[in-house]
């Protein structure tokens, strides 16, 4: 592993309470992510700045662009589908848990169009949460017991897909099949150390594989993002201007910007005095190219 000092930029300077979930359209040269805490979704256009909002009505845990221009948002208590250029928002399914004590939390689409999204069980005592499909408006329980879910993403072969247990600070690594959309044999692809007075680099969060299949994944309360290869080795460490990175998202013309989700809400004062850029969705041009998102089929 080596460190690596690459420039980090701010792409939108008013924070989110708490970012996350940054998707890149490439039609529309624009990225869209989330403020679950501030139950909103935003629209930026880097080249020129321009920013658009969208309250929703529940926390939102995940986004995906869809293939007819909208986008598909897992809220707190239902899955909707958002218009962008109208603002209308539909109802596709309610949440098949209760809300009171779970919600929707990091997601990703699949090259199949099936949105895979994880749950967050909020006293975060036990792996009650889940990893769920979303196939054509039908939600489906996946499996793959976690406390908090992140980290979903998927190799490029299609054969792979990664998800995280924040709150056991692991990533695990499934067999995948793309065309039935099951999940097989599982196994541990890195696990973080626990120990949070000695060396602590943080856990888990959201993540995205770039075009050579390395999975680059947020470190939350780290301060850092990390590349991994698919045997789950570490190979780079990027530095960042806040503690408290959420997702990332691989975007611009060439696939080359990396958007950072971050989050500002709850954290200590001491905190927020040292990383000011807390809550901001932050840039780095990388070396490598990422992969574009898949979309989601209505």
């Amino acid at each position: 592993m080596f460190m690596s000092m690459h420039a980090i930029e701010v792409a939108f300077a008013t924070p989110s309470l708490l970012g996350e979930c940054p998707v890149w359209q490439p039609q529309e040269a624009a990225l869209y992510w989330i403020d679950i805490a501030g139950m909103a979704v935003h629209r930026l256009e880097p080249a020129s700045g321009a920013h658009q909002q969208w309250s929703v009505p529940a926390e939102p845990g995940c986004l995906a662009c869809t293939n007819d221009g909208r986008l598909i948002v897992a809220l707190r208590t239902a899955v909707i589908l958002l218009d962008p250029r109208t603002g209308a928002q539909t109802h596709v399914a309610d949440a098949p848990y209760d809300p009171a004590h779970m919600r929707f939390n990091d997601g990703r689409c699949d090259q199949a169009g099936r949105l895979w999204t994880g749950t967050l069980y909020e006293p975060r005592d036990r792996p009650a949460g889940a990893l769920y499909c979303i196939e054509r408006g039908v939600i489906r329980h996946a499996g793959n017991p976690v406390t908090v879910s992140n980290g979903v993403a998927f190799s490029p072969d299609n054969r792979t897909l990664y998800h995280a247990d924040t709150t056991a600070h692991r990533i695990s690594a499934y067999d995948f099949d793309l065309d039935s959309g099951a999940i097989g044999t599982g196994r541990e692809f890195h696990s973080f150390s626990q120990d949070r007075h000695a060396n602590y680099g943080g856990r888990p969060d959201g993540a995205a594989v770039d075009s050579e299949g390395m999975y680059w994944c947020a470190m939350y309360e780290g301060g850092r993002l990390l590349r991994l290869d698919p045997q789950g080795h570490i190979v780079q460490e990027f530095v960042l201007p806040v503690r408290c990175p959420t997702m990332v998202a691989f975007g611009g013309p060439d696939l080359r910007t990396l958007y950072i989700t971050t989050v500002r809400n709850k954290r200590p004062a001491e905190e927020l005095q040292h990383y000011p850029l807390s809550g901001c969705v932050l840039a780095m041009r990388t070396d490598v190219p990422g992969r574009p998102d898949p979309v989601y089929i209505v």
